[in-house]
């Protein structure tokens, strides 16, 4: 029976981890056990990351609408009861990004629904 070495799968193997692990400090791009580690913990932090993402955005337009709004003395829950009972879908990021870029339409909404 002839030998098998697998040297090709394998190198490809390693070769994909230390890619991956380019730009890691020391012994974590270099050395495949600790590198795989590294890229193991990175692409977990990388995916809890992506979630935060979405979750701090929010948080900033809402901080952003409520500080538009209260020249209205008017708060952020009150403005957006009364889009809810006017029937206007607009999501939060359009409404902060009227509140920064288009004030006069965000006046008139504010205007309308009040």
């Amino acid at each position: 029976m002839t030998r098998v070495k697998r040297g090709n799968i394998a190198r490809k193997r390693r070769k994909k981890i230390l890619n991956l692990a380019k730009g890691f400090t020391g012994s974590h791009s270099k050395l495949f056990r600790t590198a795989k580690q590294q890229v193991l913990k990175s692409l977990k932090y990388s995916y809890i990351g992506r979630k935060n993402k979405k979750r701090y955005y929010r948080q900033l337009w809402i901080v952003r609408i409520n500080a538009a709004v209260r020249k209205y003395n008017i708060n952020y829950s009150q403005l957006i009861c009364y889009l809810k009972k006017s029937n206007i879908a607009l999501n939060r990021k359009m409404l902060s990004q009227l509140a920064i870029l288009d004030n006069p339409s965000f006046n008139f909404l504010i205007k309308s629904i009040v």
